[in-house]
């Protein structure tokens, strides 16, 4: 039975493993050095197991377990406050006219505008899972127990969410968007200066990056190709988080270009649909297969389960949900459909 839960400290080799398996040119927003990590994880349990003071940023980070085996295939997260008390950078993708009326000569030019306006705001970040799930129940169950667990916290983040998609890469090593643009003011190659951006101050950014606006036909042909699009491999999640309400909006990732999506956090699908309910057991497994969920902080649990309703709105799943979310008979907990 797969299974979301919060990340522990003795997690922290399987995701190490998970976080250098990355394959594809995919890249991930975690640390990929045992010490880094393991001050995330201390940081992820800390924000979890603080359950009263709503105002200081947290960092969560779920894992996606096998219960029979105990192999983690999965990771995703969420910063209540994009930027951790720090500015959040982005381009913002605006338009400026430039007109000669002596020439009779008007156009429209793109231009990137350097932007943090979306600091503070809710970030779903962190999403990893083995290549072979990425089509599979277990993907959808890892993207969206985080709205399941946002609509159990609602008092924890904030009236917008955004999550930012990873943009174009090629297996040669190339980044279109990077090497026409930023490459040229950091002096150094993409994948450093990700990591940099994951594990350190973001000042390096505000320092480096170019403060005017960039106009995007300047922007090599490749680069203007990929602009605002998602990675292929990320295309399954751009497509699953549009099902649950993002849309893209007007901003694109510093580094890659990649899309960034933007939603009303009380709007998602999963916020919308999910509902209270109280547990009971079931010898069947008959029902509709829902997301279920239970457990405040770091006892959350979230998984997949076939769920049948009562007219007295109770729910009834096999006992061996009940030993999976660690809830037993008259216990609250939460369901979606998928």
């Amino acid at each position: 039975m797969w299974r979301v839960r919060p990340a522990k400290l003795d997690d922290l080799q399987q995701i190490l493993a998970l976080t250098n398996a990355q394959s594809g040119r995919l890249s991930s927003t975690l640390p990929n050095t045992q010490a880094a990590l393991t001050k995330k994880l201390q940081q992820s349990q800390a924000s979890f197991a603080n359950k009263t003071d709503t105002s200081t940023p947290r960092r969560l980070l779920f894992v996606l377990e096998d219960t029979d085996t105990g192999q983690l295939v999965g990771t995703a997260g969420i910063d209540t406050r994009a930027g951790n008390g720090q500015p959040f950078y982005n381009y913002r993708r605006d338009y400026l006219i430039h007109a000669s009326h002596e020439l009779n000569v008007s156009r429209r030019v793109e231009v990137l505008y350097p932007s943090h306006a979306l600091t503070d705001l809710t970030l779903l970040c962190a999403f990893t899972l083995k290549p072979e799930l990425r089509n599979t129940p277990a993907f959808e169950l890892l993207s969206r127990a985080r709205m399941m667990f946002i609509a159990s916290h609602r008092e924890w983040f904030t009236n917008r969410t955004v999550v930012e998609i990873q943009g174009i890469q090629h297996e040669s090593g190339e980044v279109p968007f990077w090497d026409s643009l930023g490459r040229h003011f950091f002096n150094m190659d993409f994948e450093t200066a990700d990591q940099h951006s994951g594990q350190l101050s973001k000042t390096f950014i505000a320092e480096l990056m170019p403060p005017n606006p960039i106009y995007v036909t300047l922007l090599s042909e490749a680069a203007q190709e990929a602009l605002g699009e998602p990675h292929p491999l990320t295309r399954p999640n751009f497509d699953l988080l549009q099902r649950e309400g993002f849309l893209p909006g007007c901003y694109v990732d510093i580094f890659d270009g990649g899309p960034v999506l933007e939603a009303r956090t009380d709007t998602l699908k999963t916020v919308v649909t999910s509902q209270p309910k109280t547990l009971h057991g079931s010898e069947g497994l008959d029902g509709e297969t829902c997301l279920i969920s239970a457990g405040e902080g770091q006892d959350f649990r979230c998984l997949l389960t076939q769920v049948s309703e009562t007219l007295a709105d109770d729910v009834k799943v096999p006992v061996s949900t009940w030993h999976a979310l660690d809830r037993s008979a008259g216990d609250r907990v939460r369901i979606s459909p998928l």
